[in-house]
């Protein structure tokens, strides 16, 4: 495994952690090696006194002074410059002495935890001197971080560039969001399930929720925040990718070809939106001072560090979106996401059509309410279903009741960093959590006109939400509109 950016905060708070904990589940084997690449002068002994601080400090508990001596044992290092040629060639010979001292037999893992701009220069070399040409004994893999691309256009433009160098089966593009245990679940719950599948359809759901909520602002980001905003960050990269795996049809197999395939006719079959409907389909916000739950008083978006004073950046966006084939005609889609909210929380709501009340009118129920499955994504990743039981006593009154099952409770809660499963499934060639290029491209399809819209028509009323709370007035007004409300999520 190639990591270039070695020295970055992604490769000390998440790659490295997150191959320790794979090391510390024996899911390493001893045929294996990680080289880092960066600009900065050290040896191997350095670099590896430098990420066991980083591991020790993003571990905590799990810190496992036995498990790090052998993980460690794997680390090496090298520095170079990345748009160098020379570089290249120097990382072809480190390679070749790692390969006879390790028996990794010329299978490289590259992993990009650089800025997308890098991207071009990289490949390239990588082409250049042979790093990405496979054979029938040995294979080639290159993951890469979003955003993939900023537009459609740009899309397109990564993709067409990658392809210049590297097949598509090649090219892991990965969503953090998809290492998380929930999401996987989402398939298991839907298709090992007998009692499930039948009732996932139009028939009986009213309408889908996803909420993808921060309580952080935009901290040190505000620069990138900027130029993105929340629409372009969250919704093309992560919320679609939700609710590609919570609508699409079985697939044939696990394989992730067909998994992939089923998410992408998901994607084809959303209407995006008209600029007439951007107008009452879509909400943005962008948050002011306010005061956390915590108590902690927080400045507004405008505050923040390479911010413009004046800006009109979204931090809050809000869609809803419909479908049109046989399962989901007819039923909403919900999506929310937005910075300094009241809680961090990430869950996906599927809720029910109320039953008929008409064998209840002489009683004293007053209205049926409808049943709800939440997927808990984050935090306390779990499944909670809730339904009408009857309230004990002489007269006929009906309560709400959940039945909640949380993963720590039954499976432990096994530390992670949403990345295991990822490097673990690209080092074994399973493609399935990751993007292809089709979705990617299909996800700047559905927001493309909401973005035109709110760059044509800058809004007025920034800020619109206060820090702490739970997004502008608007977005309730998306589902009250249409007889509805989003799920109240209690904070801490």
């Amino acid at each position: 495994m190639i990591i270039f950016g070695a020295g970055g905060d992604l490769t000390k708070r998440k790659l490295i952690p997150a191959l320790f904990y794979l090391c510390q589940g024996g899911l390493l084997p001893e045929t294996f090696a990680i080289l880092g690449l960066d600009r900065l002068e050290m040896d191997d002994e350095a670099f590896r006194d430098g990420m066991a601080d980083a591991v020790k400090e993003h571990v905590g508990s799990a810190w496992n002074e036995a498990t790090w001596r052998k993980l460690c044992h794997h680390l090496h290092y090298m520095q170079g410059n990345i748009k160098e040629e020379a570089t290249y060639m120097a990382v072809c010979e480190r390679l070749s002495r790692l390969d006879a001292e390790r028996g990794t037999e010329g299978n490289y893992l590259f992993y990009l935890a650089v800025p997308p701009s890098l991207f071009p220069d990289i490949t390239r070399h990588l082409g250049a001197v042979g790093l990405t040409a496979e054979s029938e004994d040995d294979w080639r893999r290159v993951i890469i971080e979003k955003p993939f691309g900023n537009d459609v256009e740009s899309a397109k433009a990564l993709n067409g560039m990658l392809h210049e160098t590297l097949d598509e089966d090649q090219i892991y593009r990965i969503d953090h969001y998809l290492g998380k245990e929930t999401v996987q679940n989402i398939m298991v719950f839907r298709f090992a399930n007998g009692f499930i599948e039948p009732f996932w359809n139009r028939q009986h759901i009213d309408h889908v929720q996803i909420t993808v909520a921060e309580s952080v602002g935009v901290e040190h980001r505000g620069e990138y925040y900027e130029q993105a905003g929340a629409l372009r960050d969250m919704i093309p990269n992560h919320l679609l990718v939700l609710l590609g795996f919570l609508a699409m049809e079985p697939p044939n197999s696990f394989e992730s070809g067909a998994v992939r395939d089923e998410i992408n006719k998901v994607l084809d079959a959303i209407h995006p939106l008209t600029p007439e409907q951007v107008l009452t389909h879509a909400v943005r916000g962008q948050y002011g001072e306010g005061v956390m739950p915590t108590g902690e008083r927080v400045p507004a978006y405008r505050s923040s560090p390479g911010v413009s004073p004046t800006s009109g950046r979204e931090t809050y966006a809000a869609l809803k979106l419909t479908m049109d084939n046989w399962r989901w005609a007819g039923v909403p889609f919900y999506l929310r996401t937005g910075k300094r909210l009241a809680a961090q929380y990430t869950e996906i709501v599927i809720q029910y059509k109320r039953a008929p009340k008409i064998m209840f009118k002489n009683t004293d129920i007053e209205q049926m309410t409808p049943d709800m499955l939440v997927l808990r994504i984050q935090p306390n990743e779990g499944i909670q279903m809730s339904f009408g039981a009857k309230i004990p006593g002489p007269r006929m009154r009906v309560g709400t009741v959940n039945m909640d099952f949380c993963y720590a409770d039954y499976f432990g809660n096994a530390p992670a960093t949403g990345y295991e499963t990822l490097i673990y499934d690209c080092m074994n060639g399973d493609a399935t959590l990751f993007k292809h290029a089709d979705t990617v491209e299909k996800g700047w399809e559905i927001v493309e006109s909401v973005m035109d819209v709110w760059n044509a028509l800058p809004a007025r009323d920034f800020p619109n939400y206060a820090a702490g709370t739970w997004g502008p007035a608007a977005a309730g007004d998306l589902l009250k509109n249409d007889g509805r409300l989003w799920r109240r999520i209690k904070t801490p």
